[in-house]
């Protein structure tokens, strides 16, 4: 989620761990507390564990709407593209049963493909999709070209 997870100022957040006792500790900083400290931003860090999956549990989440296949097959549309309605929607229907079997650098090498923006706030956070990318994916599904499995 490198470059993807945006603070309420609009600043990025970086991935940093600490070890403490011998456990490591994964999370996301702003960068605004990086340059003026602790207290400089409302959100500060967020653990990595929560925030990615919360952001997958969006994306799965999204797959699974009608109205997402539509938009897909309408940007589709817009780049001549040959997908229809039911084949976006049934490709893209594919992936929530298909996620947990997916090699980690494929899972992230999707979400990379699918997210724009993620912008976090004290109140949740909002997750940006890229129609292009939803196009792309859904064509790599209905060519069966999907990454390895674990």
């Amino acid at each position: 989620m490198k470059g993807l997870l945006f603070e309420p100022e609009g600043s990025t957040c970086s991935p940093t761990h600490d070890r403490k006792g011998g456990r490591l500790y994964r999370y996301y900083m702003s960068h605004t507390v990086l340059k003026n400290g602790a207290g400089s931003c409302p959100v500060g860090r967020v653990p990595a564990g929560e925030i990615e999956a919360a952001v997958i549990d969006q994306l799965r989440a999204v797959l699974r709407q009608p109205e997402i296949a539509a938009g897909t097959r309408k940007a589709a549309r817009a780049h001549a593209d040959d997908i229809s309605d039911a084949g976006a929607r049934a490709a893209l229907q594919q992936l929530d049963p298909l996620w947990d079997e997916l090699f980690p650098a494929e899972q992230a090498r999707i979400v990379a493909l699918l997210v724009e923006r993620v912008d976090i706030g004290t109140d949740g956070l909002n997750v940006r999709l890229r129609m292009d990318g939803l196009v792309g994916l859904a064509r790599e599904m209905l060519a069966g070209d999907m990454g390895a499995v674990a």
